[in-house]
């Protein structure tokens, strides 16, 4: 499903994304010059900002996990395979939460491919010529509990959520 044009800006949007979650520890991964970020820093100086260029995480931060990564510019500069590793590294092993800021045209990319990597296309963002997507990624929205799932399916309701094996 293709993303909703938005009315506010990429910054604005970022913004709010950093205000919803309020990260302790940051993950910014390609562009560093974002008012949003700089904003943020500003309101919360306790906020711990890791800062990555284009390409594959150095050692010290890959081992890392950040409440909040931050993929702005990055995706255009790089080769497929390397953005794939990337993005999936990220998102399976060092936050929980992903926003990921891209011109799907510059990298040739489709919206498909990154729905592959379960994430979600919240924003699309005009400017002239220029069409930039938000793609976002939270655990925790990832998949809705079924309807199933509860005491009433269960083969014996009085165990429910007791015992796990």
């Amino acid at each position: 499903m293709p993303a909703p044009q938005s009315e506010r800006t990429p910054q604005q949007a970022l913004a709010g994304l950093l205000a919803r979650y309020s990260p302790e520890r940051l993950l910014l991964v390609g562009s560093r010059d974002l008012p949003a970020i700089e904003a943020f820093v500003q309101a919360y100086p306790k906020c711990h900002i890791a800062h990555a260029e284009s390409g594959k995480l150095p050692a010290e931060l890959a081992g890392k996990r950040y409440d909040l990564a931050i993929l702005v510019d990055c995706l255009e500069h790089m080769q497929r395979r390397d953005a794939l590793q990337l993005l999936g590294g990220i998102r399976n092993l060092n936050a929980s939460r992903m926003a990921v800021l891209v011109d799907l045209k510059a990298c040739d990319w489709k919206e498909t491919d990154l729905f592959a990597l379960a994430l979600q296309a919240s924003e699309r963002f005009h400017r002239g010529e220029q069409i930039l997507t938000l793609f976002t990624y939270d655990l925790l929205d990832y998949k809705q509990v079924p309807d199933w799932l509860n005491a009433k399916f269960w083969a014996n309701p009085e165990n429910f959520g007791k015992y796990w094996w």
